[in-house]
């Protein structure tokens, strides 16, 4: 589990078909193999550990639900390793399993030195995000300021913009979208429960017709 607040930019140094090899220094302390850092809102493995470098595997999954596929040597990536029961929470929970890619719309700075960023977001989960809610973009802790038809907008401030890829992302970058794993559960569980709901009115239903050609 992750909170979105990026602990710093790491860099691609190789992309060999399925393997992602990262040039780091802050996420290098506690992540030996076997451990798990987000790596632009991605969930990977730790597979291999060097001077300065940690690998990932990437399994067809990952490069089919996430932006990673894009990925080359030179390439800025956000990374954060996962919270503990001690870390305070300052972004959300973010579980670093991507529910889809977006693309950055409109990028307009702003004289604070910060900017409004809008991301055009796949319609199967805009019904979870809300105005002012929380949603991970790159891995990102993001709160929606506006809410469109096709997206959101999130006003994102200077440091964000420095400490994360979001700084130098441009118009029609895809990026990584996961939604409030809470609301996906809530959407679920009503789901289920409309779906019974049908199934014993039905059942109700059929009970009565019997019981009409039981009278006949």
């Amino acid at each position: 589990m992750f909170s979105g607040i990026v602990e710093e930019k790491g860099e691609v140094r190789s992309r060999d078909g399925h393997r992602l090899a990262l040039a780091c220094r802050r996420v290098l302390d506690g992540s030996e193999v076997g451990a798990s850092v987000a790596v632009n809102g991605v969930c990977l493995t730790v597979v291999d550990r060097g001077a300065g470098v940690l690998g990932f595997d990437l399994s067809d999954e990952t490069l089919t639900r996430s932006g990673l596929t894009r990925l080359g040597p030179g390439d800025a990536v956000n990374l954060e390793r996962p919270i503990t029961l001690a870390s305070r929470l300052g972004g959300h929970l973010v579980q670093g399993h991507v529910d889809g890619i977006g693309r950055i719309a409109r990028i307009a700075h702003g004289d604070d030195q910060g900017a409004r960023i809008r991301v055009s977001i796949p319609g199967d989960l805009l019904p979870f995000v809300v105005e002012k809610g929380s949603i991970a973009i790159d891995g990102v802790s993001l709160t929606v300021a506006d809410l469109h038809a096709d997206g959101a907008t999130f006003a994102v401030i200077p440091h964000t913009l420095v400490a994360t890829t979001l700084g130098t992302a441009s118009p029609d970058d895809p990026v990584n979208v996961e939604v409030d794993v809470i609301a996906k559960y809530v959407d679920r569980l009503l789901a289920a429960h409309s779906a019974t709901d049908g199934s014993a009115s039905d059942l109700t239903d059929e009970g009565r017709t019997d019981e009409r050609k039981a009278e006949r």
